[in-house]
């Protein structure tokens, strides 16, 4: 297969609704994955020969900073591109004096973010038939 080079990197936030539509909410018009406040946010992107394959957004306000719409394109998921983008966000977000860390994880996918040192909280939800939890995790 060779070598893939790879590189984390800041995006423009009009760059993760691709990803966002076709991974998270297909089904839905390409608006329904656009966040008012994406222009405050802090998007990243892994590229893989310099193709966009994974993103997420951050979002601080304070002391605390949630990541949302943390996607991988479908052929490329299960190869650990997540996982590294998720480490190199946690990075920069605690070199930032963020105290907290936390988004809205679907419930299927809480064993993930615990790898990554985040914990349940008491709160959840549910939104377009998929069940979330609240996690965390406290500096």
């Amino acid at each position: 297969m060779g070598n893939r080079e790879m590189e984390v990197k800041r995006i423009p936030y009009e760059s993760t609704w691709n990803i966002r539509h076709e991974v998270m909410w297909p089904g839905q018009v390409i608006d329904y994955v656009k966040l008012p406040n994406d222009k405050n946010g802090s998007h990243f992107g892994l590229f893989v020969n310099d193709k966009l394959v994974s993103i997420v957004s951050a979002f601080i306000s304070g002391e605390e900073a949630q990541f949302r719409k943390f996607a991988t394109v479908k052929e490329e998921q299960g190869k650990g591109y997540g996982s590294k983008l998720l480490t190199y966000l946690m990075k920069e977000l605690t070199t930032d004096r963020i105290e907290r860390i936390w988004c809205n994880a679907r419930v299927d996918k809480t064993g993930f973010y615990e790898r990554f040192g985040m914990k349940k909280t008491d709160r959840s939800f549910s939104k377009g038939g998929i069940d979330y939890i609240i996690m965390e995790r406290i500096a």
